[in-house]
């Protein structure tokens, strides 16, 4: 076993390979990036029409986990994450709600914001958008035509995808079995217009009444698959690290934007592609989507739940796998969740009263050991279950030294800060005790003096009211502690 440090680099300062499941080989890899210790992401953004469901969350949440255990190992990360904000939904919103195309991404621009903050989701670096890009967009089909990837027909720009030999290498399906598909999907007005029915519309002429830009195709507007093209090598460069997004943006999404964009640069666009699962609900664990009609918005799910519970549901189940939806599940992530925040407490409340004292060399000894097994289950592509697992055991430890007659500051304070590290790999935030209210610390006190009369009635109607105010208080051998209800 690799002996490893506490800045996720080994002893001869190199950083250590985490194993990622690439989308593209079907296979686990050691993930090596272009330049040593940076990483360039890029993660499919949402089309802002709506308020984002729990499975748009999912996503979030998933990489915004996975970047936040790269930056836990010592990798500094540049994370672009693009906003759709020109799209036939979008348009067919504006219409119904009477506002322009603009005023409808910026209402829900600023629902998304709000809402990944309270998940605490950290901002991408960059979220650019597509009507900012547009010069862009256009020259990057410009060059597709140039380059004979893509031709003119009838306003629209298409892609000749079986120009690209690799078309169909991510999703995994061969070229006659996607033409089939896409024949069975074609309207005769397609049909017409396009070469081959594999083709896809990267430039699309534009409809009366619809937002549009002039271009040398046409005034239009861009099809969906170039945005990110253009603005993840636009903002990152022509090769990335690491792409990711839902298991549904496969294909065509995906694999559309490698044809276009190696078509292009010439170079490989993206090393590793990386997709999380889905969010299932039902007795039948139907997949969550707006299409379907069965989504539970986040805007609406935080109104009810606390979003460090929808927070630590998603985060702690392996980015890959799907997540089933429920109340049960979400009452069992409350339950971890304060088991997780109880033994910091604990910690933190004896850290009040504790003398001074070397580190206890034992209790480092141990908790180095959990946190090299926490790291080895997250170098394995990122697997926050197994992860989460350890936590539970620090969780154990934490509690048998928070419960000791003798324990000192330098000990209590190490073990609060490993911890603290440790779970913010999954978005959770300790929450720090204040320095008791004084009012409080003399009801306190008083009732302790009457415990001591053998007041009993009085010592009772203190913790009553107490209680009546939302203060809980706990007895331990160490003395008496409170918390909020």
């Amino acid at each position: 076993m690799r002996v490893k440090t506490g800045n996720g680099k080994s002893l001869s300062g190199g950083f250590y390979m985490i194993q990622l499941y690439n989308t593209l080989t079907k296979k686990k890899e050691e993930f090596v990036p272009m330049q040593p210790g940076k990483v360039r992401m890029y993660v499919c953004g949402p089309t802002v029409y709506n308020y984002i469901h729990i499975g748009n969350a999912r996503s979030a949440i998933a990489f915004d986990t996975v970047r936040r255990y790269l930056e836990y190992k010592g990798y500094q990360v540049k994370y672009v994450s693009n906003f759709t904000d020109v799209d036939d939904k979008i348009i067919k919103a504006s219409q119904e709600m009477g506002l322009t195309v603009s005023e409808v991404t910026e209402k829900f621009i600023k629902a998304f914001y709000e809402d990944t903050d309270s998940l605490n989701v950290k901002r991408a670096d960059l979220n650019p958008r597509v009507m900012d890009n547009m010069d862009d967009i256009i020259a990057f089909v410009q060059t597709l035509v140039d380059k004979g990837y893509a031709y003119e027909s009838g306003g629209d720009v298409y892609y000749r995808a079986r120009k690209f030999r690799k078309y169909g290498l991510l999703s995994g399906q061969s070229v006659n079995d996607l033409e089939q598909g896409a024949s069975a999907r074609l309207s005769a007005e397609d049909q017409a217009k396009k070469a081959d029915p594999l083709d896809f519309a990267v430039w699309k002429a534009a409809k009366p009444g619809e937002i549009a830009w002039d271009s040398p195709f046409g005034r239009g507007r861009p099809g969906w698959h170039i945005e990110c093209s253009v603005m993840s090598t636009k903002y990152l460069g022509d090769t990335i690290d690491i792409h990711g997004g839902g298991q549904d943006l496969e294909f065509p999404h995906h694999e559309n934007e490698i044809a276009q964009s190696e078509a292009k640069t010439g170079h490989k666009f993206a090393n590793y592609w990386m997709h999380n699962g889905f969010v299932t609900i039902g007795e039948e664990d139907e997949k969550m989507s707006k299409s379907l009609g069965n989504f539970v918005t986040v805007h609406d799910l935080l109104e009810k739940v606390d979003p460090q519970i929808i927070r630590f549901f998603m985060a702690t189940t392996q980015y890959r796998r799907p997540i089933r939806y429920s109340s049960a599940n979400l009452q069992d992530a409350k339950a971890n969740l304060e088991r997780i925040q109880t033994a910091a407490d604990n910690i933190s409340y004896r850290l009040k009263q504790a003398e001074q004292g070397e580190l206890d060399a034992t209790v480092q000894k141990e908790f180095q050991d959990h946190k090299a097994h926490f790291e080895e289950a997250m170098d394995d592509d990122f697997n926050a279950q197994n992860g989460i697992a350890v936590v539970y055991e620090l969780v154990k430890e934490l509690n048998i030294y928070a419960a000791k007659d003798q324990v000192n500051t330098a000990t209590l304070q190490y073990l609060l800060d490993g911890f603290e590290k440790i779970v913010s790999v999954f978005g959770i935030e300790i929450k720090q005790a204040g320095i008791l209210d004084e009012q409080i610390e003399a009801k306190i006190k008083e009732r302790n003096a009457a415990r001591k009369n053998k007041d009993f009635a009085l010592s009772d109607r203190i913790r009553d009211e107490l209680k009546e105010q939302g203060i809980i208080l706990e007895d331990t051998p160490q003395g008496t502690r409170w918390k909020r209800d």
